[in-house]
C-alpha cells in the first residue's frame, strides 16, 4: 500500500490545486519537509503552509487503521513542538474498502480531532476538468457516474499534455489503478489511443516492466537491457529510470526541490541507472547530485 500513498503524495505535490482546495479549504503556498524521529513512522506525508502562515498536515491512507486518531494526535503534537503551531489536520482515505476510521481521539483529559475525507466523496468529473494534471490523475479515484467513461476522459486529458509529461502521468495513473484493480481496463483503453499506446509499451508494461528492471538489477541480472538499441526504446528506458529514481528519492528525502528535478531530467539512462545504485549509499540529495 505504501506504493499508492507515495504516488498520490507525488501527484499532490506536483499539480493538484483543486483537490487540495476541496480537501483543506485553503491555498497552500509552500511545502515543508518534516522528519519525526520519535514516532514509528518517521516522516509525515505532507505539511504545507498557507500565505497567512497556517500549517496544514495531510496524511494519505489506503487502509483502515484502528489507531489513525492516535497517530494523528502524535503527529500534530510533534509538529507543534517543531514549529510552535498546531496544524489543521486532514486524512485522505484512498482505499477500496468502506471507510471505518474515526476522525477524533477522546481520552480522559485529552481530545483531538481532524478532518477525515474519503476520496470517493469527490466529484471525478470536476477534478478531470481541472487544468492541473494532478487533479486529472486523482479524479480516477473519485466518484464517477460511469467509471469506464471516466477512464476515457482522464486518458484524453493525459494525451493533451506535452510528450514529456504524458509518460509520467500514465505511469502514475497505472499505479493508482491498483487500488481499484482496474489496471487492465486502463491498458485496454490506452491501446485505442495511438498517442498513448507507445508510452504504454515503455512506461507501463509498466508496473511489471519497471519492477522487473529493479529486481533484475538487484539480483545482478542483465535481462531486458538489450531493448535499448533503438532510439525510441532508449528514450522509453530513460523515462522509466527517471520515474523509478524520482520515487525512490521522494521516499528517502521527501519532496524534490526544483534544482534536483532539473539535474535528474538532464541525465542519460545510464547515468540514472548509476544514481539508482547509489541512492542507499548517500545521506543527502546534494551528495548524490552535486
Amino acid at each position: 500500500m505504501f506504493e499508492y500513498d507515495t504516488t498520490l503524495k507525488e501527484v499532490l505535490l506536483e499539480s493538484a490545486g483543486l483537490t487540495l482546495r476541496q480537501l483543506t479549504g485553503l491555498e497552500i503556498r509552500t511545502w515543508r519537509d518534516v522528519e519525526l524521529p520519535q514516532v514509528a513512522n518517521p516522516r509525515i506525508d505532507l505539511l504545507g503552509e498557507t500565505d497567512s502562515g497556517a500549517l496544514v498536515h495531510i496524511e494519505l491512507q489506503s487502509t483502515n487503521d484502528a489507531k489513525m486518531a492516535l497517530r494523528m494526535a502524535k503527529y500534530g503534537l510533534h509538529v507543534y513542538e517543531l514549529h510552535d503551531k498546531f496544524p489543521l489536520q486532514v486524512v485522505l482515505y484512498l482505499g477500496a474498502d468502506p471507510l471505518r476510521m474515526s476522525d477524533r481521539l477522546v481520552l480522559s483529559g485529552l481530545s483531538s480531532e481532524y478532518k477525515l475525507c474519503d476520496i470517493r466523496s469527490f466529484d471525478g468529473t470536476q477534478l478531470c476538468d481541472s487544468p492541473c494534471i494532478g487533479d486529472n490523475i486523482i479524479s480516477f479515484l473519485a466518484k464517477w457516474p460511469d467509471r469506464l467513461e471516466g477512464i476515457r476522459r482522464i486518458l484524453k486529458r493525459i494525451a493533451e499534455r506535452e510528450p514529456a509529461r504524458r509518460g509520467k502521468a500514465l505511469a502514475q495513473l497505472m499505479i493508482l489503478a491498483g487500488l481499484r484493480k482496474l489496471g487492465t481496463d486502463i491498458e485496454r483503453e490506452v491501446k485505442q489511443m495511438p498517442i498513448l499506446d507507445d508510452i504504454l509499451d515503455h512506461e507501463v508494461l509498466g508496473r511489471e516492466y519497471k519492477r522487473g528492471k529493479v529486481e533484475g538489477r538487484q539480483e545482478g541480472k542483465q535481462e531486458g537491457w538489450e531493448e535499448g538499441q533503438q532510439e525510441g526504446e532508449q528514450k522509453g528506458r530513460q523515462e522509466g529510470e527517471l520515474f523509478v529514481l524520482q520515487r525512490q528519492l521522494v521516499k528517502r528525502f521527501g519532496p524534490l526541490p526544483a534544482w534536483a528535478e532539473e539535474r535528474l531530467a538532464s541525465r542519460s539512462s545510464r547515468q540514472l541507472e548509476e544514481l539508482v545504485d547509489r541512492v542507499l549509499e548517500v545521506t543527502s540529495l546534494e551528495d548524490l547530485l552535486l
